[in-house]
């Protein structure tokens, strides 16, 4: 049990069985439609499952974020704030978006859907990342199989602050999530796929 953050494959985006989530794919083309960019396509489909092939993103949301939420107020604005923590869906699409989409269909953890651009928490989760003084380069690059839920809760990240101290390393709750939404909109964007919890 838990809140997982996955990608979405094309069967099940643009599905219309009681787990897709066609619905969302149709209201969102329709509202970017209405703002004058072009519809969100080319969702890839899903993947057989190879160890670190940075094909599927899977992570379970474990630690306490109050740490995480407390960074986000110090460094991003309120309006920033709410995009980073607010959405449900996260979408690479073609133009970025300057604000998230709220559509009136029911979540998993809400009452409606807001989509975010994966661009703008991309942007935003490397200004989170430069304060925290977080090794980009030593964390998982690749999310398939829960690797940085692991690599922050089985100790290899307190391996890392070790021999890389740093403002991270002083509160791995949060480096956990920064890290988390960080390589979110990055597979996002390198995939263009659809980031969802579950």
């Amino acid at each position: 049990m838990g809140i997982y953050l996955v990608n979405v494959g094309a069967q099940e985006w643009f599905g219309e069985e009681e787990d897709g989530r066609g619905d969302v794919a149709a209201a969102l083309n329709e509202e970017l439609g209405r703002r004058g960019l072009p519809p969100y396509t080319g969702v890839p489909e899903e993947t057989d499952f190879a160890p670190g092939s940075g094909t599927a993103f899977e992570e379970k949301l474990v630690p306490p974020m109050d740490g995480f939420v407390a960074l986000c107020r110090a460094y991003l604005s309120k309006a920033e704030e709410e995009l980073l923590l607010g959405w449900t869906v996260l979408v690479p699409v073609p133009v970025p978006l300057d604000e998230e989409i709220e559509l009136p269909i029911e979540s998993a953890y809400d009452l409606t859907t807001t989509v975010a651009g994966a661009p703008q928490i991309l942007a935003l989760t490397e200004r989170l990342a430069t304060a925290l003084e977080l090794p980009t380069d030593a964390i998982p690059a690749t999310s398939d199989n829960l690797e940085l839920t692991s690599w922050f809760l089985d100790g290899e990240a307190k391996r890392t602050a070790a021999a890389r101290p740093g403002r991270w390393a002083d509160d791995l709750d949060t480096a956990f999530y920064t890290a988390v939404y960080l390589r979110a909109a990055q597979h996002s964007i390198r995939r263009r796929c659809p980031i969802v919890y579950s």
